[in-house]
């Protein structure tokens, strides 16, 4: 699959005003600085489509991005774990991505990014756990692998997935990407791709469904004697 055009489309902390659609909605979360905001730019290849800065923690609001002329949509999270925000900011924020992934009926899958230079973070895997309790589908994304050599990146990777599996019998889809070298991007949106095309044979599936019970129901109205 290939994104031929992406465009910023509304910001808000309110999950009830989000966009009124019935296309999925793909989310990138992750702690703050993690690079994503440079991810979602190497996957739509646009360097200037969703805000990035030096400072950790500038996503502050639910940011939806149409893709493809609305066929699905690129949802950026704010970052968690960031220290430098108050409590009663730390929970507003804990409130709008808590609300968004449990009650966003749009929202198909959450992408998980974690730095791939870091060892297992008691943050990051206190969220993951968090995720399956609510069995919220998700991937898990890392990010900044051009920062380390190959072999170095897949040893890490390896040692988080042994982390994992302490912990999960079954671990989700993982990716490993650079925004720099826009490795991984064909994968995530293959995968993305992937997902849509269930989608929307869960779709005709349900108005072939409904086509069914309606004509059932006509028929039995024609002949109530049946």
């Amino acid at each position: 699959m290939e994104i031929k055009n992406a465009k910023y489309l509304i910001s808000n902390a309110d999950v009830k005003k989000c966009p009124d659609t019935d296309v999925p909605e793909y989310a990138f979360i992750g702690r703050s600085n993690v690079g994503k905001s440079s991810l979602i730019n190497m996957l739509c290849r646009n360097k200037s489509l969703a805000k990035t800065s030096q400072k950790p923690g500038k996503t502050l609001l639910i940011n939806h991005f149409s893709i493809n002329n609305g066929e699905w949509y690129i949802v950026d999270l704010p970052g968690y774990g960031y220290a430098a925000r108050g409590k009663s900011q730390r929970e507003e924020f804990g409130r709008i991505i808590e609300t968004y992934i449990l009650h966003r009926r749009q929202m198909t899958c959450l992408f998980v990014l974690i730095d791939i230079r870091h060892d297992p973070q008691k943050i990051d895997c206190e969220f993951l756990d968090w995720l399956g309790e609510h069995e919220v589908p998700f991937a898990i994304v890392f990010t900044k692998a051009d920062k380390l050599g190959p072999n170095a990146a897949l040893r890490n990777v390896e040692a988080y997935k042994r982390f994992l599996h302490l912990h999960w019998e079954e671990l989700p889809p993982i990716f490993i990407t650079s925004s720099e070298k826009a490795r991984g991007r064909e994968e995530l949106l293959d995968y993305i791709d992937k997902i849509n095309r269930e989608v929307r044979e869960s779709q005709k599936e349900e108005v072939k469904a409904e086509a069914e019970t309606a004509e059932d129901a006509g028929a039995k109205k024609e002949n109530p004697s049946d």
